[in-house]
């Protein structure tokens, strides 16, 4: 589904991303992690076009990310994106912020697209509040209204900026419960997070970065039993001490 060949990519002199190669098969949940400024959050949004590479070549179900010629507002239409700070329109309520990429981008008819994001509000716990605005709801809530606004486009994939970084702790559960549940569903998905439970039990594999590469990429029960570097070790010791 999505293939990361030898990317690289700089911001001015800066080497943000050195030659990272990875793969994501359709139905896998990936988690990158790593410290900050590694490079993970740049990686993930080279992936649908956001951040463009110097080096490499990326591909989400055959499409080329990095070719100048791939129009890459059909391309994000088909992947979704939830970022750290959920991005909804302040000034529309819940309903409204799903409805409207459904009927300008995929032009949907109002009844179909309220009808979906009925549905979506529902499936994430929010019929409730389906009438308010991003301004009346709690954190978790709003990133739950952001994932299920992605949803909406029906994506192929589903990415993930550190989705639970700016939550009070009692909301990161809430969040976390409705991406559990689309991994069990078998969406692809890329998950940037230091949310290391999380990924012990959802993902198939996890992937640490460090100094913008790619250290180790492993299945989830080797990455925590048996990490090979020892800077991932270091990593491990620091994160699960507590």
């Amino acid at each position: 589904m999505i293939e990361i060949d030898n990317i690289s990519k700089k911001y001015g002199t800066f080497q943000v991303l050195r030659d990272c190669s990875t793969s994501v098969a359709k139905g896998e949940v990936v988690v990158i992690c790593g410290p900050s400024g590694s490079g993970k959050s740049t990686l993930i949004q080279c992936v649908n076009g956001l951040e463009p590479v110097q080096q490499g070549r990326i591909t989400v179900d055959g499409m080329n990310v990095t070719d100048k010629k791939t129009n890459l507002t059909q391309l994000r239409a088909r992947i979704g994106m939830v970022f750290q700070h959920f991005e909804l329109y302040p000034h529309m309520n819940v309903l409204e912020n799903l409805c409207l990429a459904q009927e300008k981008v995929l032009n949907r008819t109002r009844s179909e697209a309220v009808a979906k994001a009925e549905a979506l509000i529902e499936r994430v716990g929010l019929s409730d509040h389906i009438h308010k605005h991003p301004g009346q709801l709690s954190g978790g809530q709003q990133q739950r209204v952001a994932i299920a606004r992605s949803l909406a486009m029906d994506p192929i994939a589903m990415l993930f900026d550190e989705p639970t970084s700016a939550l009070d702790p009692e909301m990161i559960n809430e969040v976390l419960d409705v991406m559990v549940q689309l991994a069990t569903d078998g969406m692809t998905m890329m998950v940037v997070t230091h949310e290391m439970g999380f990924a012990r039990k959802v993902a198939d594999r996890v992937v640490f970065m460090d100094e913008g590469r790619i250290v180790e990429d492993r299945k989830t029960e080797d990455f925590f039993s048996d990490p090979e570097s020892p800077r991932l070790r270091d990593f491990l010791s620091k994160i699960l001490q507590y």
